[in-house]
């Protein structure tokens, strides 16, 4: 008799975890509901270069990484249903967090691998650090608006992006404490290449900058440095950011 009572007991926990266990997979769906969407951006808006009649990104590690970052988490309250929309959106303070599709251009164009230590300017909301953190060992990131700067620091590591470190400050002079770095991304327009970051640039590093007028169509720009140190210029295509502001904008 006790034997059979043990069986019944053994089955009656069976059912009970069984019962259970869509409970459990509802709790791990709901824990990402944007994850359909990012697998759709990266699909049909990153991937696919029939769209618009734009180079398609090839770079797995960036898809990997477009993939794996939650941009809801990245913009502003309110606005997380159009987070996965190929499209700039407002953070606040004059800033935007730039559309999908131009984040993995220039993120492919920086050519970076895991040793990479990579320096961002024009921090914003994070999202293009956190995209970075994927990939590479190390970022460094400066944001010239305090407010947003404080909370991209906050949300990256909340996040728990350890391997991104944000300064509030004037990215026009890069941060040199921690270069020369592998490769470096402007993420607002200037009006011309900041010669501190060219120097802060290792022979052989890339940085992939907006160049032109404030407010105007500018030019997305890849620069290269010889083990010489002189440098060469390449233009990819025709983008629209914000300017970058402090030195760079004359203020």
């Amino acid at each position: 008799m006790e034997k059979r009572t043990t069986l019944v007991r053994w089955e009656f926990v069976a059912i009970a975890v069984l019962a259970l266990c869509p409970a459990w997979w509802a709790l791990g769906a709901e824990a990402d509901p944007y994850q359909a969407e990012r697998e759709r951006m990266v699909r049909e808006d990153i991937a696919k270069g029939e769209l618009w009649g734009r180079t398609a990104v090839k770079d797995k590690k960036v898809l990997a990484a477009m993939r794996e970052v939650p941009r809801h988490k990245f913009v502003a309250a309110g606005s997380e249903a159009k987070a996965y929309a190929d499209r700039p959106l407002p953070i606040g303070y004059g800033q935007t967090i730039s559309q999908p599709y131009i984040v993995a251009v220039m993120t492919e164009h920086l050519k970076v691998d895991a040793d990479d230590v990579v320096l961002e300017i024009g921090t914003g909301s994070g999202y293009q650090a956190a995209v970075l953190a994927e990939i590479v060992k190390q970022v460094y990131t400066i944001e010239i608006v305090k407010q947003l700067g404080d909370q991209a620091q906050t949300r990256l590591k909340t996040l728990g992006y350890q391997n991104a470190e944000t300064k509030v400050g004037d990215g026009y002079f890069g941060w040199p404490e921690h270069g020369p770095f592998d490769a470096i991304v402007v993420t607002a327009a200037a009006s011309h290449i900041p010669p501190p970051l060219v120097e802060q640039l290792k022979p052989g590093g890339r940085m992939v900058i907006p160049v032109g007028s404030p407010f105007q169509v500018q030019s997305l720009v890849v620069v290269e440095k010889r083990p010489d140190g002189t440098t060469t210029q390449r233009e990819l295509m025709p983008v629209r950011f914000v300017p970058l502001t402090g030195k760079a904008g004359g203020k």
